[in-house]
């Protein structure tokens, strides 16, 4: 199994910044991606940033030019720093991990974080 903790959420001022993290544990053979999703009261869950194995990144447009997601690969770690935040950037912000671990078989398995919560108001 797999756990990932996250941390880093709180409230901040419009224009302000946060920084999240995200750690995994377990039994991990290697990190196929890390990413950052968020959820808005009544509203489906998307994608803000990934970055892949390779160093690949990609952004949803909203975030773009705001928003760097990076990551350490002998901490398993990813981060996501979050500048000139928006109240609309408000929402509960969950790591992602897919990972491919080996026991009996090969198997590429998804992990979510326990979710964080970030909002941006005055």
């Amino acid at each position: 199994q797999v756990q990932l903790v996250e941390s880093g959420g709180g409230l901040v001022q419009p224009g302000g910044s946060l920084r999240l993290s995200c750690v995994a544990s377990g039994s991990i053979f290697s990190i196929a991606s890390m990413g950052w999703y968020r959820q808005a009261p009544e509203k489906q869950r998307e994608l803000v940033a990934v970055v892949t194995s390779g160093g690949n990144t990609n952004y949803a447009d909203s975030v773009k030019g705001r928003f760097t997601i990076s990551r350490d690969n002998a901490k398993n770690t990813v981060s996501l720093q979050m500048n000139s935040l928006k109240p609309e950037d408000t929402a509960v912000y969950y790591c992602h991990f897919r990972i491919v671990q080996r026991g009996v078989a090969w198997a590429v398995n998804d992990y979510w974080g326990q979710g964080t919560q970030v909002t941006v108001s005055s």
